[in-house]
């Protein structure tokens, strides 16, 4: 099989990483004011503070012109719901199935002025960023607390300060986005699956919940700026492999991303308790 066709039969990853700074706020307010639905308008509108109005409108405008590039629709075509849990998706309608748009998932994650979007067909998608110093001693004790006791071990070895804050935000990133995928968010404990990493980068293990011993899983870690850490997380499913193409600031145009490789799975195996 070709390069190309070995692409296509890929499960394929599509990431933004936009910072904040990366839409003017004059532009991120035009646009919504067309892109986004009254639903999104209103919630912006409960915003106390402006750079929050703000934050909320680059995210959401972000969203909408990712998944009209990968829909084949128009921004304000696009009609998201939420799940029961507050999880969005994409409504299915007629021309939305017709341009492939019915397989689309996505997941959108902001932290220290950067918002990450995630987008997968045929598939679910989880994904987190994280801002390294942006936590304090008590939010970083809080993480290491909610963890696994194997986690903990393992974040606990690093010295004090930020090479442990590393190690645990590592951990924290990875359990969000896998969480999003499952479309739990918080609803799962986050000590009853351990991720089981190497020092430097990559998941070497991963030990499902009880309730999902029977699929495995794709997870990857990236540092695609200095200090910023992200987490994706995808099941495995049939794919013959797995790419990631990474992009960078607001998706005005289909720029040539950065093509990555999505590691190999991990997980389906037997519950293993945490103690």
């Amino acid at each position: 099989m070709t390069a190309a066709g070995q692409e296509l039969d890929a499960l394929r990853v599509t990431l933004w990483l936009c910072p904040n700074d990366g839409l003017s706020p004059d532009n991120a307010r035009l646009l919504a004011e067309h892109w986004l639905d009254e639903r999104e308008r209103r919630t912006a509108r409960r915003f106390l503070f402006e750079r929050d109005r703000l934050q909320y409108l680059i995210a959401h405008t972000l969203v909408r012109r990712a998944l009209a590039l990968e829909a084949g629709l128009a921004e304000a075509e696009l009609v998201i719901w939420r799940s029961a849990r507050g999880r969005p998706f994409l409504r299915p309608t007629a021309d939305l199935a017709a341009r492939g748009g019915r397989v689309l998932d996505f997941n959108l994650s902001h932290a220290g002025g950067y918002n990450l979007l995630g987008i997968v067909r045929q598939a679910r998608i989880g994904v987190d960023v994280e801002r390294i110093g942006e936590r304090d001693e008590n939010a970083i004790a809080t993480i290491v607390h909610a963890i696994s006791p194997a986690e903990r071990a393992w974040v606990t070895r690093a010295e004090p300060g930020p090479a442990r804050d590393r190690r645990a935000l590592r951990v924290w990133v990875l359990k969000e986005a896998y969480s999003k995928a499952r479309g739990l968010g918080l609803g799962i404990p986050f000590d009853s699956f351990v991720f089981t990493l190497d020092d430097a980068c990559g998941v070497r293990a991963f030990t499902p919940p009880a309730d999902d011993t029977g699929r495995r899983w794709r997870f990857l870690e990236l540092e695609p700026v200095a200090g910023v850490l992200v987490a994706v997380a995808v099941p495995a499913g049939d794919a013959a492999g797995a790419l990631v193409h990474l992009n960078h600031g607001f998706p005005w145009s289909r720029s040539a991303p950065e093509r990555l490789a999505l590691p190999g799975p991990v997980g389906g195996e037997a519950y293993a308790a945490v103690a």
